[in-house]
């Protein structure tokens, strides 16, 4: 989750308008010529209104942040997605499922090492409910499910469970008609407690950093959410691809971007987050960018995100 470093690439100069890029090898199997019309090649952006006030909470539509590959910006983006639809009224539950637990400390300052209660008890203990692992953060109409290191034991686990698959999707139940929103915060794979987010979840973001190795794992995420789809959760669905971590003044991270939108089309989000020192600054503070620093590029950037994801949602129920 380090986004400390806003500077461009000390090997690759800023590029003008008018330079023509090398053709860049798609992962998806097509070679393309980004030439001089690379500057089009984004997502397409509009304004998207505010969101009409709800004054009633749920059913809460339960998303989960996906990526195998790690440091692409799912907890920043659980974290401060989260804040910005709460900033919209909306009640917002978020769901720690890594190990490393860093939604957790990025959010409330805790040491996951002395939290007595995670979401590795509701998953293993029957007499565990989600109330008692529930934590209330500084951020209002924004709650936790925190995490730490025991969670990596349920992988193991969870094996010999009858319906292993469901075990999340049983224990979020009970809460589901009392968010607007629930954001999961997947561990980096593909494992059994990522395959337990996407039985769960109603949709799919997933956070894409703008660098080319970052876009080679992808092919096996939509396979596995294929998988998903087919055998355990017919109604899950892609929502939509994040670029992350763009600086537009490096030709790699604008090939990479073309590159996403020409794979993904209109799933690909228009609201694109640019690195700053301002997300790790944040992170240190256990704040979201929107409270920290609440009038920067990136508070507005999630702000703007927030707005789009809720547009794109269905209408009625989960939190829209």
């Amino acid at each position: 989750m380090n986004w400390a470093e806003n500077d461009v690439d000390a090997h690759t100069a800023p590029v003008g308008e008018g330079e023509l890029a090398d053709p860049v090898t798609n992962p998806w199997g097509t070679t393309r010529d980004t030439g001089a019309d690379l500057h089009t090649a984004r997502p397409e952006t509009q304004d998207f209104p505010e969101p009409a006030p709800v004054h009633e909470h749920g059913p809460a539509r339960i998303v989960a942040l996906c990526n195998q590959k790690g440091g692409v910006g799912k907890t920043t983006t659980t974290i401060n997605l989260g804040a910005a639809i709460a900033e919209y009224g909306r009640r917002v539950l978020l769901v720690d499922f890594d190990p490393q637990g860093a939604l957790s400390v990025g959010l409330g300052r805790l040491d996951p090492r002395e939290l007595d209660l995670t979401v590795y008890n509701l998953l293993m203990q029957r007499d565990v409910s989600v109330e008692d692992v529930l934590l209330k953060t500084d951020v209002e109409g924004l709650d936790l499910i925190p995490s730490n290191i025991d969670l990596s034991a349920a992988e193991v686990q969870l094996v010999g469970e009858v319906a292993r698959e469901q075990m999340l999707a049983r224990a979020l139940r009970p809460v589901i008609d009392d968010y607007d929103v629930v954001l999961i915060d997947c561990q980096p794979s593909l494992g059994l407690l990522t395959v337990n987010a996407l039985t769960a979840a109603d949709g799919v973001v997933v956070p894409l950093e703008c660098e080319f190795f970052a876009l080679r794992g992808v092919a096996l995420l939509m396979d596995t959410i294929q998988k998903v789809q087919e055998r355990l959760n017919e109604q899950l669905v892609i929502d939509g691809f994040l670029g992350t971590m763009y600086d537009p003044r490096t030709l790699h991270a604008r090939e990479v971007l073309s590159t996403i939108v020409d794979g993904f089309g209109d799933k690909v989000y228009g609201t694109v987050i640019n690195r700053t020192v301002r997300f790790p600054d944040a992170t240190v503070a256990g704040e979201p960018i929107t409270r920290f620093d609440s009038s920067s590029a990136g508070a507005n950037a999630y702000r703007d995100l927030a707005k789009e994801v809720l547009a794109r949602w269905p209408l009625s129920g989960h939190g829209a």
